[in-house]
């Protein structure tokens, strides 16, 4: 089984501390290293090549937006999940700007961080459902401050069925996988499979993509 390896950042030790004690629990996530600002976390990831950064924000020295954009604007191949107490529109804004893949509260439970990992290694976005109500909503505010209207996105191909948009709704949530399989009563596999449905007939290449996308077709 090959392994996701990991770079931790966060300025406080006990915190580091507990999630590295929380995360050497999974057999297929690895902690490669520790970093406790955004220049320690840069040298760290340019050196060892993280899989996936777990970043702070409000760091000393070097911030975790700061990191994230010169770790994005540089030849790092991994992918970047923030791990904060912050959600202000500001910071979220600028994180994801900065080329962040995704954005979770330090106060979400443990299993939502693995699964948020865990999604993240594999190329997708993961976003709080909080922050995801923020994109959209500053989306339509851009739409509504557009001096002409948008042209209406081009009709799907083939429609989404019943239960895709029922999965895509729930998406559109910030729901995971296993939340949606559980609100629908049906299997994380099955889920998976009307996933991979929504986006091929969205053209999405990830789940933000779709959320946004079937927003632009008024489908949730």
């Amino acid at each position: 089984m090959k392994r996701i390896r990991l770079l931790l950042v966060d300025d406080q030790s006990l915190f580091r501390e507990g999630l590295r004690l929380l995360l050497a629990q999974q057999p297929d996530l690895e902690i490669v290293a520790e970093a406790a600002n955004g220049e320690e976390a840069i040298a760290a990831a340019q050196r060892l090549a993280p899989a996936v950064v777990l970043m702070d924000l409000r760091m000393p020295v070097m911030n975790g937006v700061e990191a994230t954009r010169r770790l994005m604007a540089g030849n790092f191949a991994g992918r970047i999940l923030v791990l904060t107490t912050f959600e202000e529109d500001e910071e979220v804004f600028a994180a994801l700007a900065a080329g962040a893949a995704g954005y979770l509260l330090k106060a979400s439970p443990s299993d939502k961080l693995i699964a948020a990992i865990r999604l993240t290694a594999r190329g997708e976005s993961f976003l709080e459902p909080s922050v995801t109500a923020k994109v959209l909503a500053h989306f339509s505010r851009l739409a509504q401050q557009a001096p002409r209207p948008p042209k209406p996105p081009p009709p799907l191909a083939e429609p989404l069925s019943v239960r895709e948009r029922e999965v895509l709704g729930l998406l559109a949530e910030g729901r995971s996988n296993k939340e949606i399989a559980s609100a629908l009563a049906i299997a994380e596999g099955t889920v998976k499979n009307h996933m991979s449905n929504v986006l091929g007939k969205l053209g999405a290449l990830d789940r933000t993509q779709a959320a946004l996308r079937g927003r632009e077709l008024g489908l949730v």
